[in-house]
């Protein structure tokens, strides 16, 4: 089994390894900033949790809206990297912003453009994997991409804690120096991917018309639907964030929650990733909610710090589980020439709901407390798990490849 995993990480095209790499270097740039955000929002600007979790609502929900167009544009255009080399621009332009900010306003503006950054680069991005691996490797594709980024993502925490350590806590230099790798990031996609030749075949059309849309099977939606359902379960990790340094932990190692999270994310989401193309997809993204589930219980009864680990261990479990799979679920259920639509309407909705998920998670922790909040995780998950069950009794989607 070791051997087949490792020659099929070795058959990945290279432009597929240099999109996790850009990926990578893009996330040490961001998480540097955003482990430290909710701590330098609450303790250092004076913002409430439920100010918290409006800027991160409304940033990462903008991120997933902005996705439906450019997918839908990448889809039109046949093209998808000047798109992805957009994206990652308006990432690393967003970081000095971060450092000049002396209240919760420009953060929130900072969120903003970062997040749309994010948006326009995403469903292009994942359209592009989607196009340059091959159908029985698109979720091992799919997961050595989330592995490489979420590596960035552990990375990131670990160089906040090294530099807020060496700067005295100082969170703006922190931010100044996260632009360096994102200016890497966009350096790297510009020189090291090519994209493919668009096909002779596909005719131009406009993807959001009803005609098109109507291509867009059942099984696509029920995919969409149990997306938005799972983003409402799983609000912004900053309340990972402000749970661990609610129980104790010292303010220069807070940024060791996203850390934990994403060193089990990145060892989980490769092999999910690969299982994802030769095992039950509902079966598997039913386990992943079981673990969110569990994530959520241990988060709302922790009283000690260390007790927040083992809860945030097990949301970076079932981030690995399912991210990739939702990936592969969207692209195993799309016409190859609305990819990058698909990739948007399946954002579209996911970030509709993410944006009342932290809405609503921010007014629960001020007005209830913070185990309220978790235990409303728990309950949206429990009820993304029971349309699962309906849809693989239904067979409302493809479990397999074929």
């Amino acid at each position: 089994m070791f051997a087949k995993s490792t020659s099929t990480v070795s058959r990945i095209p290279t432009a597929i390894w240099v999109l996790g790499f850009v990926s990578m270097l893009m996330d040490i740039s961001s998480e540097l900033v955003h482990s430290l955000l909710p701590v330098f929002l609450v303790a250092g600007l004076g913002a409430s949790a439920l100010t918290v979790g409006m800027i991160e609502g409304v940033a990462e929900a903008t991120a997933l809206i902005v996705k439906v167009f450019s997918g839908t544009l990448s889809d039109y255009l046949g093209r998808r990297k000047g798109l992805a080399v957009l994206g990652y621009s308006l990432g690393a332009i967003s970081k000095p912003l971060f450092a000049i900010a002396s209240s919760a306003g420009l953060v929130f503006f900072a969120r903003f453009v970062d997040r749309i950054g994010k948006g326009i680069r995403g469903a292009p991005r994942d359209a592009l994997v989607a196009e340059l691996a091959p159908p029985t490797m698109r979720g091992a594709a799919f997961g050595l991409r989330q592995s490489l980024d979420t590596v960035g993502a552990f990375c990131g925490p670990l160089l906040a804690i090294a530099l807020m350590l060496l700067w005295s806590n100082d969170f703006r230099a922190v931010f100044w120096f996260a632009v360096i790798p994102g200016a890497l990031a966009v350096a790297l996609l510009v020189i090291g991917v090519r994209e493919p030749a668009r096909r002779p075949s596909i005719v131009r059309v406009n993807p959001i018309q009803w005609a098109q849309l109507r291509r867009l099977s059942g099984a696509y939606w029920w995919v969409v639907a149990i997306g938005a359902a799972v983003s409402l379960a799983r609000f912004s990790e900053a309340f990972l964030i402000l749970r661990a340094e609610q129980t104790g932990l010292a303010l220069a190692w807070v940024p060791l929650v996203l850390v934990a999270m994403n060193i089990v994310y990145a060892l989980s989401a490769y092999p999910f990733g690969r299982l994802s193309d030769t095992v039950s997809k509902s079966k598997l993204l039913a386990f992943g909610l079981v673990v969110l589930i569990s994530a959520d219980l241990v988060l709302a009864f922790a009283t000690s710090w260390n007790v927040v680990f083992a809860g945030v261990a097990l949301w970076g479990l079932s981030l690995g589980i399912t991210q990739g799979l939702f990936a592969n679920m969207v692209a195993s259920a799309a016409p190859q020439e609305l990819l990058g639509t698909a990739f948007g309407f399946f954002n579209l909705f996911s970030g509709l709901a993410m944006l009342i998920a932290n809405v609503v998670a921010g007014l629960l922790w001020d007005q209830l407390g913070a185990p309220v909040t978790f235990y409303f995780g728990a309950v949206f998950s429990a009820l993304a798990l029971i349309l699962v069950t309906i849809a693989a009794r239904r067979s409302a989607f493809r479990d397999k490849d074929q």
